[in-house]
């Protein structure tokens, strides 16, 4: 039982951080914070994802370009131009790396006011602050696994973000139902997102990329991380932008 607890932990604290932070902070900047404020959310962010780490920079500026490039070959991620689900990670693994590390030269549109600590950075995507965690989550497993299928979930804790990545990037733009078209294959998961706390929203989402509730356009569409966003706009930690704020009704 503690195993699963311990899964469902790092599953849905990861997520938030990864969707929290790098999307809709990064990437489309749908609130404010302090500096101080982003640094906590950056050390946070090292703590949940673990083994996992993403940069607030190489995240975001690559979210951007599949925005701009949604669908087309020069997306870093596609289902339409990988033939499979390990060839797209791959790929992304690969553009994501040299955005970070700056070995290529990318559009300032995509990169303006990204949030970036490069010294925190590569700290936390040392290959020492990745073994380190691996080896705190192997620790975990030596302690409290109670029977051998348990172990199965290791695999997933050293992974759990491109896991996260695998199911948007891939699977939200092949299955679910739409509200609006798009120029691409993007479409919404679920109709009640528990599974991405409102990643899954995904055609909404390329809709309106800069709207802070990725669902809410149907009544059942619940954006968990939207409402989390809302209590701390209210006791001022975050200050979600009013540009954020506009409200949409489907097409479809």
């Amino acid at each position: 039982m503690k195993i699963i607890v311990f899964m469902i932990i790092l599953w849905y604290s990861g997520l938030f951080f990864q969707t929290f932070f790098l999307h809709r902070y990064a990437a489309h900047q749908t609130y404010r914070m302090s500096r101080l404020g982003e640094k906590i959310c950056f050390f946070l962010t090292w703590v949940f994802q673990g083994s996992n780490y993403l940069s607030a920079y190489g995240y975001g500026v690559m979210h951007r370009m599949h925005h701009a490039y949604a669908d087309t070959e020069k997306d870093p991620h596609s289902p339409k131009y990988d033939s499979n689900v390990f060839s797209m990670m791959w790929r992304t693994k690969n553009i994501y790396q040299d955005i970070n590390n700056q070995r290529i030269a990318v559009d300032a549109k995509f990169t303006k006011n990204v949030p970036q600590w490069k010294r925190f950075d590569d700290f936390a995507s040392s290959r020492i602050s990745r073994l380190f965690w691996a080896a705190l989550y192997t620790v975990f497993f030596i302690l409290f696994a109670t029977a051998w299928w348990q172990w199965l979930f290791l695999p997933m804790a050293f992974f759990m973000a491109p896991i996260h990545g695998v199911i948007i990037n891939w699977f939200a733009h092949i299955y679910g139902y739409v509200n609006f078209k798009v120029s691409d294959t993007s479409k919404n998961l679920l109709p009640f997102d528990f599974l991405m706390m409102g990643e899954g929203y995904h055609n909404n989402h390329h809709k309106f990329g800069g709207r802070a509730n990725f669902g809410g356009v149907r009544w059942y569409e619940l954006d968990v991380t939207y409402g989390i966003m809302k209590v701390l706009n209210a006791i001022g930690f975050i200050k979600i932008k009013k540009s954020a704020l506009v409200p949409v009704k489907r097409e479809i």
